[in-house]
């Protein structure tokens, strides 16, 4: 879970227009924040398997969201997965 000073950064950095908080692109970014930092937690806590299966769930999530982001604006899919670096 980010904090939410962290979680308002990634939104500043990735938002379409001024009052955007809720579209694919945002929701992308921050599940890929959420993925990065869940990826460190488990290198150190191996056996950590809740926290891994909060993982997967983000990876899936964040998949079907670029999936419908594709489908709907291929541009904006290029240039978000270039930002990401994904």
């Amino acid at each position: 879970m980010l904090d939410p000073q962290k979680k308002k950064r990634v939104i500043e950095k990735y938002k379409m227009h001024p009052t955007d908080t809720g579209s694919p692109q945002v929701q992308i970014a921050i599940l890929s924040t959420e993925i990065k930092d869940l990826s460190e937690h488990l290198k150190v806590h191996k056996k950590d398997f809740s926290s891994r299966r909060g993982l997967i769930k983000k990876v899936s999530e964040r998949r079907k969201l670029m999936k419908y982001l594709k489908r709907e604006d291929a541009l904006a899919y290029d240039a978000l997965m270039a930002k990401l670096k994904i």
